[in-house]
Formats: C-alpha cells, sequence, structure tokens
C-alpha cells in the first residue's frame, strides 16, 4: 500500500512537525495554552496544530485515507469506528503521546504515527521528540531504531514499564515469589518512549491497563517486527481495534512475553480480569 518513499516521507512529515509544532512550544506555553479533557488527561495548543499538520500531510501521502487522531477523536468518538472496517485503511494518530509530561517541562514526549488496514497494523512510526530516536516499522520488513534493525532478545529477569495507575498494585499484591522474578518496573507517561526504550534494550516488556490506539497500534507492530509480540490481558492477540480495556502486553521476545504472562496469571490479579467485550469507542 506504502509505495517506494512512502515510509520516509513519513518519517520526514513527523520530524518537521515535532520541530515546527512542538519543540518552539515546549516550556512555552501559557495557561490558557493548556486545558483538560478529563483527570490528569491534558491537551495543549501544541497537541493541536501538530495533529492538523500530520493529517494534512498524511493526506498527501495517501490521498483518500481517513485519518483517526487521538484530538479529532475528542469531537468525533465515531472516527474510531474506522479502524475495524473490514480490507479498509486509515492511518492513527497521537500527535504528542505525553502531553502532561509535555505540558510540564519534562523532556518525556513522541509523536506516534500508525498505518493500519483490514483492523491490523501494517506501518509504524514513533519518534522520540526531545531525544531524537526515530523508530519505523513495516509488516514483513522488520523494525529499525535510527535506521538500525532490531532484534529483540531474552533476558532471565525480566524489566519493564507497568501503567502508573496499576504499577503499585502489583508491587502490593504479586506474591514475593513472583515479583521476584521480576526487575525494575516503572512508567514514563508516555507509551511512545516506552516502546523505543524496549527496542533499545532499556527494557524487556510493557503492560497496560487501557490500549488506546494511538498509543499502542505502531508500538505493537514493532514488538512483533523485532521477534517479540503483544497479546489481550486473556490472550487472544492484540488488534488497535479492540475494547480499550482488554489490555496490553508486550514483548520484542516471545520468550519474554510468555515469562511474564506466567508471573501475573500465576498470581491470579483480579486487576487482569478482562472487562466484558466492547468496541475502541
Amino acid at each position: 500500500m506504502l509505495g517506494a518513499g512512502d515510509s520516509q516521507r513519513v518519517a520526514d512529515l513527523i520530524r518537521e512537525t515535532a520541530a515546527t509544532e512542538l519543540l518552539p512550544r515546549f516550556r512555552n506555553l501559557s495557561k490558557d495554552d493548556v486545558r483538560l479533557k478529563g483527570p490528569g488527561d491534558f491537551v495543549t495548543v501544541a497537541d493541536l496544530a501538530a495533529e492538523q499538520r500530520l493529517a494534512s500531510g498524511l493526506a498527501k501521502i495517501l490521498p483518500g485515507v481517513p485519518v483517526v487522531g487521538e484530538e479529532a477523536v475528542e469531537n468525533d468518538p465515531s472516527l474510531l469506528e474506522l479502524i475495524g472496517r473490514p480490507d479498509e485503511a486509515c492511518w492513527i494518530v497521537d500527535p504528542l503521546d505525553g502531553t502532561a509530561n509535555f505540558a510540564t517541562g519534562k523532556d518525556t514526549f513522541a509523536i506516534i504515527v500508525a498505518l493500519v488496514r483490514n483492523a491490523q497494523t501494517i506501518g509504524g512510526w514513533i519518534l522520540d521528540v526531545p531525544g531524537d530516536r526515530l523508530t519505523v516499522a513495516i509488516e514483513g520488513q522488520g523494525v529499525t531504531l535510527d535506521g538500525q534493525r532490531v532484534h529483540g532478545a531474552s533476558v532471565e529477569k525480566p524489566s519493564g514499564y507497568v501503567g502508573a495507575k496499576v504499577r503499585k498494585t502489583f508491587d502490593r499484591e504479586l506474591p514475593d515469589a513472583q515479583r521476584g522474578r521480576l526487575g525494575k518496573i516503572r512508567s514514563t507517561g508516555c507509551a511512545g518512549i516506552e516502546y523505543i526504550d524496549i527496542l533499545a534494550g532499556r527494557a524487556s516488556f510493557c503492560l497496560y491497563r487501557r490500549s488506546k490506539p494511538w498509543d499502542h497500534a505502531a508500538g505493537a507492530l514493532m514488538l512483533k517486527e523485532a521477534g517479540g509480540d503483544t497479546v489481550r490481558f486473556d490472550g487472544e492477540p492484540y488488534s488497535p481495534a479492540q475494547n480499550i480495556h482488554a489490555g496490553i502486553i508486550g514483548s520484542s521476545s516471545t520468550t519474554v512475553l510468555a515469562t511474564v504472562r506466567s508471573i501475573f496469571e500465576a498470581a491470579r490479579m483480579p486487576l487482569l480480569a478482562p472487562s466484558p467485550a466492547r468496541t475502541v469507542g
């Protein structure tokens, strides 16, 4: 679906957006530039400007393919239905992943773009904006970090990223024998950075209670292309069209993924019980 040079055009668009819309506003926002969409859920003028630029640019790369942007969905939740359409494609965009970090001056934020067809991700791009690290994955073609091919590796004691709302519960409720099989677990407040860190070997797994597609569609493809995989809490394969409360566990190593799943399943934690089936919206 992507033509020759299209993946590079997406990467260039992402870098241009970061340089034009995000970096000039970082640590330079007024109070009027930030608002809350919900408890702890920030949006800034930078989010809106970046999404508009990305949507315009992506429409030129693949004319006629709709864009499902995080901020656009706030105004029109029906856009989420585009992700699960059989035999159809759409872009999924997070123009500023880690908005709370950005709004408070913390340099941990990213831009995430995914291309989905038939409810499966076929292309993913994540830019660590402050760190200038770029990961790119195309289905069946592997994943690169700053142009270098990435292959996941197994580790004896997995460390990783767990969503902030469940991290303390894991420390409290996992039996000592199971917790001792894990290394450090933490959260940065930016899924995009966390996926890049896994690919860079700084962590080995991630686990999130909520699986919003703009946070995870690109990263899930990257882990799979590195030799790993991502699954829902019930063990079924992850899909960007899934119920956002189905959860996601991922690793760039299938061995690590199996180990992490066995640890949490052995604990039989109610927190990981699957929610009733619902659409992503």
